[in-house]
């Protein structure tokens, strides 16, 4: 897989119609993290392989050992899974960083990219001050590897995100929310 500039983070909980939401997101070519993160990992992979016969192009997230069962070689990690993990059966290996360090140690572990975050305010992340464009060059300067921005992206600030050296970035909210996942993505522009 590429790292692709617009990457779907999933969250069941900001829309109607879950898999109709999905389906609709996959179609438009944007690959899917499908985070989900209070689900056990037996109701995550009940989920997963649902979502597996119609996106090639999903990640899942945070549980290794559904990723293998399934036969998805994508996997994303929170750092503290990500550091003990034998990732040798992955194509594709991204990680969450939310510190510099952190995006050094991931690049130095073999990620394939980061997403680092959150950069700007956000309700997933209500009350916590975000990191901003500063941190985001700070991390972009620091590795070579893609680093994808997430928290509180959306068509109006997805110029800094770049500019600020970022390879591309992660919402969440706006496709999940959005009626047309066509329309709302081509309010990205040339980012695509």
């Amino acid at each position: 897989m590429s790292i692709y500039n617009i990457v779907s983070v999933s969250n069941r909980g900001l829309c109607d119609d879950f898999f109709g939401q999905l389906k609709k997101i996959s179609a438009a070519g944007i690959p899917i993290i499908l985070r989900e993160k209070d689900l056990s990992e037996a109701e995550y992979e009940q989920i997963a392989r649902r979502i597996m016969e119609f996106c090639p192009d999903v990640i899942l997230h945070t549980f290794l050992n559904t990723a293998e069962r399934l036969g998805c070689k994508r996997i994303h990690l929170p750092m503290h899974i990500f550091r003990a993990a034998d990732l040798s059966e992955f194509e594709t290996v991204g990680a969450s960083i939310h510190s510099v360090e952190e995006a050094v140690e991931a690049q130095k572990l073999g990620a394939s990219y980061i997403t680092a975050g959150h950069i700007f305010a956000t309700n997933c992340k209500k009350g916590v001050e975000p990191r901003g464009l500063d941190f985001l060059k700070s991390v972009c300067g620091a590795v070579e590897i893609p680093v994808l921005a997430i928290g509180g992206i959306a068509p109006e600030n997805a110029r800094s995100v770049m500019d600020a050296g970022a390879s591309g970035m992660c919402v969440m909210s706006g496709f999940m929310q959005c009626g047309d996942v066509k329309e709302y993505l081509d309010l990205f522009g040339g980012f695509r």
